[in-house]
């Protein structure tokens, strides 16, 4: 009589959030309010839209909190992400959006940052 062995399930590879993150940007320079992108922040899709300023488009917004999470929080690969980071705070300045420094505070609330609007080159 055979005995059958089942194989393990084999995890899924844990990808790193800053490569995600970095996948996840757009041509233009900005993200989107995806789930992905939520899920990549450690962020439930829910609370990226309910923190999100009333005033700020979600394009805007999105980049803003992807933004804050570089500089706060993955701050020790600033040579890897910086380029990315130029090309959007120029995409961000292009949108002459009102309401910036609201969306930077609520970003900091949202991912628990104390980053400065100057910071993040706007």
């Amino acid at each position: 009589m055979e005995e059958e062995f089942s194989m393990p399930a084999k995890p899924k590879p844990q990808r790193d959030p800053l490569l995600e993150l970095v996948s996840l940007q757009k041509a233009s320079g900005c993200w989107e309010l995806e789930p992905e992108l939520a899920k990549t922040l450690s962020q439930t899709s829910q609370d990226l839209q309910d923190k999100r300023p009333s005033m700020a488009n979600k394009e805007v917004w999105a980049t803003i909190v992807a933004l804050v999470w570089l500089h706060g929080l993955k701050a020790d690969a600033k040579d890897e992400w910086e380029l990315l980071v130029m090309k959007a705070a120029t995409w961000l300045r292009s949108q002459n959006a009102a309401g910036l420094s609201e969306c930077v505070e609520a970003a900091n609330a949202l991912l628990g940052c104390s980053v400065q609007k100057d910071a993040l080159g706007l």
